[in-house]
């Protein structure tokens, strides 16, 4: 049997002291590169961060953290990721915190009830993390979030404002009172709204602003249709629209509070056998990747949510550093395509 050879022998793993050999410093000169100090010379500091590149070597993440009381690491607290906004704004948070050297540990929650996302707060606050983000668009989240109290910042993504501590938001009430606007502007004499699931914050906003723009206009106001933010409820409040309009309501116009709702409405009408935007105007809410190609294109709401969330990373890392907080929402856009037009004459009273 062949015996191993010295070459053979396992290698150490590299140390701080083979990046201060290779470059001709102390050991503590490589530390004090490494936790990024300032007091440390232009060509040293080229010096060791090239040693550190040939040598391969990277710094030990729990050493580190006891030398600089900082794991770089921020823990997020989120749910249904499956929809567009939350999956992009996490997107977000993750690549702004690559860009500034922190990792992002995420927790993803079925159920975003309170027991659930006070729960996981506590996990995540016992890992030593350097700052907490939740993700919350939900009344029950909120009302958790209220009472977690934790050793490290607290930062909230989410539908608005509303006192809680440090966040940032998308204007929901400014981005519906674009889409209500526009179809009035149109010359539409009112506008009939599918709404999100109960206890979204999201969906409670842009319904409020689309009734207080009908109000503010003396259009009439119709009685609202709820959805659960996904195609199959859009397609039944299509299917509901289809029959009041052959019931006589004069239905020409309809804000859809998100983007997949929307497409599932658009599917009704076809079937039904209406034409959009002749028949009927659709502005829909989120501008998801889909939108500029359905048939016809929809005229939407843009919500940026990478923004939203390299907003969130950087009102983390201010706080971190010693900042005030000044958060400030992210404005919706309107984006106009081929879903909406001025009413037909004939008013959509019983036709399709």
């Amino acid at each position: 049997m062949d015996t191993p050879t010295a070459d053979a022998a396992p290698t150490r793993p590299l140390a701080m002291s083979d990046v201060a050999a290779r470059a001709g410093v102390s050991h503590q000169t490589v530390s004090r590169v490494i936790n990024e100090h300032p007091n440390v010379a232009v060509a040293t500091r080229a010096r060791v961060l090239a040693a550190i590149e040939e040598l391969g070597y990277r710094p030990n993440g729990a050493a580190r953290a006891l030398a600089t009381g900082s794991t770089r690491t921020i823990g997020l607290v989120t749910g249904n990721i499956s929809q567009y906004g939350p999956a992009q704004t996490m997107v977000g948070l993750e690549r702004a915190a690559r860009e500034a050297g922190y990792f992002l540990s995420v927790s993803v929650l079925d159920d975003f009830g309170a027991r659930s996302i006070t729960e996981a707060i506590d996990r995540l606050a016992a890992q030593s993390l350097d700052a907490i983000i939740a993700l919350s668009t939900y009344d029950d989240a909120v009302r958790a979030l209220r009472q977690v109290q934790t050793p490290v910042p607290l930062i909230t993504v989410r539908a608005t404002a509303d006192g809680l501590g440090p966040a940032v938001w998308v204007d929901q009430e400014a981005g519906a009172a674009l889409a209500t606007r526009h179809l009035l502007d149109l010359g539409h004499h009112t506008v009939h709204h599918v709404s999100g699931p109960a206890g979204s914050i999201e969906a409670a906003l842009r319904e409020r602003r689309w009734r207080a723009e009908l109000e503010a206009a003396g259009a009439p106001l119709p009685s609202v249709l709820h959805g659960d933010w996904w195609p199959a409820s859009g397609h039944a409040a299509g299917r509901e629209l289809v029959a009041r309009r052959r019931g006589g309501e004069r239905v020409t116009a309809v804000f859809v509070a998100n983007d997949q709702m929307a497409f599932g409405l658009l599917n009704a009408f076809h079937e039904a056998g209406l034409r959009v935007p002749e028949d009927v105007s659709v502005v829909g809410f989120d501008n998801v990747p889909e939108a500029p190609y359905s048939i016809p294109p929809l005229t939407t709401i843009r919500q940026d949510f990478v923004e939203l969330g390299r907003r969130g990373m950087q009102l983390v890392l201010g706080l971190l550093g010693g900042e005030q907080a000044r958060p400030r929402p992210v404005a919706p856009q309107l984006l106009v395509r081929g879903t909406t037009a001025p009413p037909a004459r004939g008013g959509g009273r019983g036709e399709g």
